[in-house]
């Protein structure tokens, strides 16, 4: 049934067909590694979902969100998608989850729906009808880079991620600027998602003495790892690719002034847009909702770019979207985004851990 206090539906009721509301697939993870993400994206797709219908619904319905969870296999993922869009339950696609959950989707999906894809991602071929908000691999992790060689001297560079499809194109395109800069990678691993025992890296980077592991580990994978270091003693710097405010509140902050952490969104941007988005989401939620991060507003800006979509091209069909996509944009808490070539191209903050905090200490300009 549908939660009247939050427009979200259990897949199970989706195929109960309603002329009267548009549904949208939410794709969050709500298991797995990174269950973590869930509430929060939730909460910011459901406050998306409620603007829009203020403002009239999503072609002249009222939208409302199926739940679907991200955090189980990329087969199983796009196999329920797929099954929903082609029943007529859902009529589109909005999802923060990892990247083989999104290459699961959008094979299943070949086009039948326009799908919103909201975190960073690793770039490379644009499907049609395949919208990303985040920030791709080549602009995520080079302002880090340059900012940890300039101000920290850092020479000797670790990479470490999970092992799927984001991490890898990640680690080739940090590898290139590394190159560039004259940097030297020391060692690289990739972990399998559960891992645990994080003993025998902590022993490896002791051995090898990195100046910065760049860390491109997910969820709870990456708060164990961070943990397991900091317990360790070992001093050299973190730059993380995915990590937000609540894997810092689930590590116990740090205030060792070299965990760094590269985003297109942190939740304590001071700009007019950001401010007024946290007090409409605190009304909402309440002062103990969990806290605004990256991966949870790319949900608010997901169903927020749909809704424009839909709005520009009188249509979901992909085709008719495709035809306007370019140039379309929305006012959210970073800005605004404006789809060019299916992306969006938006500042990168990079943000150090200070306690449960993060303070950012640069940015690259918008494009």
């Amino acid at each position: 049934m549908i939660d009247p206090a939050t427009m979200v539906i259990d897949p199970l009721e989706a195929h109960v067909l309603r002329a009267d509301t548009l549904r949208v697939g939410l794709v969050v993870p709500v298991s797995g590694v990174l269950g973590l993400v869930g509430p929060c994206a939730i909460n910011c797709a459901v406050l998306a979902a409620a603007e829009v219908n203020g403002a009239g619904g999503m072609l002249g319905r009222p939208v409302e969100l199926v739940l679907i969870d991200g955090g189980r296999s990329p087969a199983e993922v796009g196999a329920e998608v797929a099954g929903l869009v082609r029943a007529g339950a859902v009529r589109a696609v909005v999802g923060t989850h990892a990247s083989d959950v999104r290459v699961g989707i959008e094979r299943a999906l070949r086009g039948a729906a326009p799908f919103v894809y909201t975190p960073p991602y690793e770039g490379g071929a644009r499907s049609p009808g395949v919208y990303f908000l985040g920030e791709p691999a080549s602009s995520q992790v080079a302002p880090g880079i340059d900012w940890l060689i300039e101000h920290r001297r850092a020479r000797r560079w670790f990479l470490l991620g999970n092992d799927y499809i984001w991490p890898y194109l990640v680690h080739a395109s940090a590898r290139v600027h590394l190159m560039s800069c004259s940097a030297r990678i020391v060692g690289e691993r990739f972990l399998p998602a559960g891992t645990r025992d994080m003993a025998p890296l902590i022993e490896e980077l002791a051995a090898v003495r990195p100046d910065v592991v760049l860390l491109n580990l997910i969820g709870s994978d990456l708060i164990e790892f961070n943990r397991a270091f900091a317990a360790s003693g070992l001093d050299c710097a973190r730059l993380c690719g995915a990590l937000e405010e609540h894997g810092l509140l689930a590590i116990g902050g740090d205030s060792s002034g070299e965990l760094y952490t590269a985003m297109g969104y942190f939740g304590g941007i001071t700009t007019d847009d950001n401010l007024w988005l946290q007090e409409r989401y605190t009304r909402r939620f309440g002062p103990a909702a969990p806290l605004l991060n990256g991966h949870g507003h790319g949900c608010y800006e997901g169903v927020l770019m749909l809704a424009a979509l839909a709005a520009r091209s009188g249509s979901l069909a992909v085709p008719a979207v495709e035809a306007v996509a370019d140039g379309t944009t929305v006012i959210t808490g970073r800005g605004p985004l404006t789809l060019r070539d299916r992306h969006v191209w938006q500042r990168v903050y990079l943000g150090r851990a200070d306690g449960l905090d993060f303070d950012v200490v640069t940015s690259s300009p918008a494009r």
